[in-house]
């Protein structure tokens, strides 16, 4: 039988994992207790049933602390067991809770935020144990069902490291979760060629314009190679979720031109990434 455990911070997308899965022929059950894993796996297999999920999480209490050892024991028995961890950063967190008006399950009274960090605790020995750590933070629903079947399905190489390549406009602040920082405000701006002013970095006119200007070609390889340098290094160290901001003025033209440009080059090399471009819809007085 092929296991699948879907775990981790609550409101990190395990409903949407699940249903993932079960697209894919899965049997599913969410909110299991460990103690019952065995007796689960056992009714499946008379059943016939070969691929089997389940949803663990804190809603066991302090029965939560038997899954390692469960999971040993599952393997052991011949089975195969996969252990996924879902991550996610707090402030997404307690902006999805506060969105959705739902109540953290160990928050009771208290804020989402304290509930939030009694969690992190109670699943450390969890996180330790799984075999593959997917950090939600950047993630739509269905980029995170997208991944999924990467994981499971397309027999890619996968890390644990996801990146997420992120154009912006310095006008309206630097993105609060950037890890690497690039303003390319250096290369000629389309916002003054009246033809262009209006399209964005997506449309074929700007982005030839960008690509030809001085200086861009350069830099785009010049990052390239470093973020082929450094991602390798990020994966040993163990990092989860890698933010490539690349900023101009107001986020429109060049900065989304040079972030698709990186994003289709991570996708080439087989690298787990994702784009957003945050300000390309805004009112932008530069590109």
């Amino acid at each position: 039988m092929q296991l699948i455990i879907v775990t981790g911070m609550s409101g990190a997308g395990k409903s949407t994992v699940l249903k993932a899965l079960e697209d894919y022929g899965f049997n599913c059950t969410d909110n299991l207790l460990p103690m019952f894993v065995p007796k689960l796996v056992e009714m499946e297999t008379a059943e016939g049933n070969d691929n089997v999920a389940l949803g663990i999480d804190i809603r066991s209490g302090s029965m939560l602390e038997a899954l390692p050892e469960v999971v040993k024991s599952t393997r052991e028995s011949g089975h195969s067991v996969s252990v996924l961890f879902l991550e996610c950063g707090d402030e997404v967190l307690v902006k999805r809770y506060k969105e959705t008006r739902r109540t953290h399950p160990l928050a009771k009274n208290d804020r989402v935020e304290v509930g939030i960090g009694k969690e992190r605790v109670l699943l450390k020995d969890i996180k330790q144990c799984a075999d593959y750590i997917l950090d939600t933070n950047s993630f739509l629903t269905r980029q995170l069902k997208e991944k999924v079947i990467e994981i499971y399905f397309d027999n890619q190489k996968f890390t644990n490291l996801t990146i997420t390549v992120l154009s912006f406009g310095f006008k309206y602040g630097i993105p609060s979760d950037s890890d690497l920082v690039f303003d390319v405000r250096f290369i000629e701006n389309p916002f003054y060629e009246p033809k262009l002013r209006e399209l964005t970095g997506l449309d074929p006119e700007v982005r030839g314009f960008v690509l030809s200007s001085e200086g861009s070609a350069e830099f785009l390889q010049k990052l390239n190679d470093m973020l082929e340098f450094l991602i390798p290094r990020y994966v040993k160290e163990g990092k989860n979720n890698l933010v490539v901001s690349i900023g101009c003025t107001g986020g429109k033209h060049r900065s989304v031109c040079l972030a698709r440009e990186v994003y289709l080059n991570l996708t080439q090399k087989k690298q787990s990434v994702i784009i957003s471009h945050r300000d390309i819809d805004k009112d932008s007085k530069g590109g």
